[in-house]
Parts: C-alpha cells; structure tokens; sequence
C-alpha cells in the first residue's frame, strides 16, 4: 500500500528539492516562468515557494496590478500580477496560473502571480544579449534560447525594493 501524504507534505518537498537543488546549482539553474505573453527566468535562491493561487482578499483603491492579500499558512502576502506591473495585460486565474513567493530572506511578504511555470533552465544555454535590451531596472539579463525565443531575467531583490512596486495605492 502505497504511503499517503497531504498536499502540504508533498509542496514542502518539492519546496526543498528546488532549495537543494539552487545550492548545488545556483550559478546555472533558474525557474522558467510564463508571464503575460513573455517567457522569464527566476533565481531558485531568490523565491521560498511557488503554489497555485489561493483565496485573495481585495483591496480597494490600489493599482489593478495589486490583485490581493493572501493568507499563506498564517502569514498575509501581497500578491502583485508581475505581468501587469510591467505594463502588460493581467493574468487570467486558471489552473495554471501560479503565485511565485519571493524569499523571506527580503524582508517583505510578497508573491508574484505569473501565468505558468515553464520548468527549470540553464542559462549557459542560452545567448545573452545586450544590457540595452532589458526594459526594467528589476531586470538582470535578457536571453535568447535556440528557437530564437527572449527570456527575461527577474531580479527579485531590486523588484521588491522598488518604490513604484511597493507603493500599492492608486
């Protein structure tokens, strides 16, 4: 018979494989992450957790980006539409959608919602192209992949620590 464990369990674990795995490869892996209709890379060292999108709370006079107030086991976390707040369109919520919570390590209780996860990627692999071409101070680097597809790289540290981002209310 096969050992049953709770859907807590069973993230927890994921959780701490990803942690294992950024610190035997934090240089090389990062997450792949859909946003809006662009493609972005995520330090694993830089995030504590990704999970579907729970309940949220909404909060009224705030920027459409800001999609609510989530209470992830006990802690309130802010939820921000990465997509929005970089001037595209707001994430649909579905099956896919995630919530990419950013490291407490940040001092901030903060989750990004992105349209889907696309996976661990190594960004040797790719080409690097021009620090011109990055649009956003929260940006580190943008690649290239052999399909001729750009991947933009978030930097959680500079995106939470910027005012326009922080600063929730209309």
């Amino acid at each position: 018979m096969a050992k049953r464990i709770s859907l807590r369990e069973f993230q927890q674990h994921v959780t701490a494989r990803l942690q294992d795995l950024a610190t035997t490869q934090a240089a090389a892996t990062r997450l792949g992450l859909r946003v809006g209709t662009e493609n972005w890379l995520v330090m694993l060292t830089d995030i504590s957790e990704v999970m579907p999108v729970p309940m949220l709370a909404q909060t009224p006079m705030t920027h459409n980006w800001f999609r609510g107030v989530a209470n992830v086991r006990g802690t309130l976390v802010a939820v921000s539409d990465l997509s929005g707040f970089a001037g595209g369109e707001l994430a649909p919520v579905n099956m896919d959608t995630r919530i990419v919570l950013a490291h407490p390590k940040y001092g901030v209780n903060a989750g990004l919602m992105v349209s889907r996860m696309l996976g661990l990627r190594n960004p040797e692999n790719f080409t690097r192209l021009p620090d011109s071409e990055c649009r956003h101070a929260w940006e580190s680097a943008v690649y290239e992949d052999e399909q001729g597809n750009r991947w933009r790289e978030l930097n959680i540290p500079v995106l939470v620590a910027q005012e326009e981002f922080l600063n929730i209310g209309r």
